[in-house]
């Protein structure tokens, strides 16, 4: 079953316009909605815990069915920042150009999304 929606659509897809319209220059506010919004969506289209994303300090989510998880940490791990998190989200960096620029830590055979993204596209 997905997760419950803790964020408004509406509230989330206003953050993450406010912060595509300029991400040097947003509030870390709006920054952190964006994040948490756009995980959220990510729950949802892809339920399941076999990965978890994480954008530390904003937020965490576990997707994709499979092999299920319940203690420590799991074995297939997305760590990023928001920004690169964001920009994975809305289709301004591909996975491939995230992996080679090293903005993504990865571990376990099924830590990708690629194949969700872009979530929101802006």
């Amino acid at each position: 079953m997905p997760p419950r929606r803790r964020i408004a659509p509406e509230a989330g897809r206003a953050a993450v316009l406010a912060w595509a319209a300029n991400p040097a220059d947003t509030a870390r506010p709006t920054t952190a909605l964006a994040v948490r919004y756009t995980l959220e969506e990510l729950g949802i289209q892809v339920p399941g815990r076999t990965v978890e994303v994480r954008v530390p300090p904003f937020g965490a989510v576990q997707c994709i069915e499979g092999p299920v998880h319940t203690r420590g940490t799991p074995p297939n791990v997305i760590e990023t920042d928001a920004v690169t998190w964001l920009e994975l989200a809305t289709g301004r960096l591909t996975w491939d150009a995230a992996r080679s620029e090293g903005r993504l830590r990865t571990s376990g055979q099924r830590a990708d999304v690629s194949a969700q993204l872009p979530l929101v596209p802006a």
